[in-house]
């Protein structure tokens, strides 16, 4: 009787595998790195406008041209609630025409918004 031979795969076809996986997660990697840093400075974009929207209408309605962030951000103010995205700090107060500046995005970016 003739044994039969075993059906698999050899250690070589394995290893290119291997190899074809490892150079399609290194060209993947960068591109997913830099869609994430988009989408957290458009997150982060929207909050500033948002906020900028909340200023101006707490403007209109006490006539004052400041305002202290913790006026605008609260379960019954202009803007119920704001989770941060890429532990960035958005300024304390806002002043009525003054661009907004948002540090520490991703760690080391700065978003800046003009209302």
């Amino acid at each position: 009787m003739k044994p039969s031979p075993r059906a698999g795969f050899t250690l070589v076809e394995i290893m290119i595998v291997v190899v074809i996986i490892g150079l399609l997660a290194t060209m993947a990697i960068p591109a997913f790195q830099k869609i994430k840093q988009k989408s957290q400075d458009n997150t982060v974009l929207n909050n500033a406008r948002q906020l900028a929207a909340a200023a101006d209408q707490y403007f209109l309605e006490t006539g004052v041209t400041t305002v202290a962030s913790t006026d605008l951000i609260g379960p019954t103010s202009y803007v119920r609630y704001q989770k941060p995205v890429g532990n960035e700090v958005y300024p304390g107060f806002f002043t009525q025409g003054i661009t907004i500046t948002v540090g520490g995005v991703g760690g080391a970016r700065t978003v800046t918004f003009s209302p």
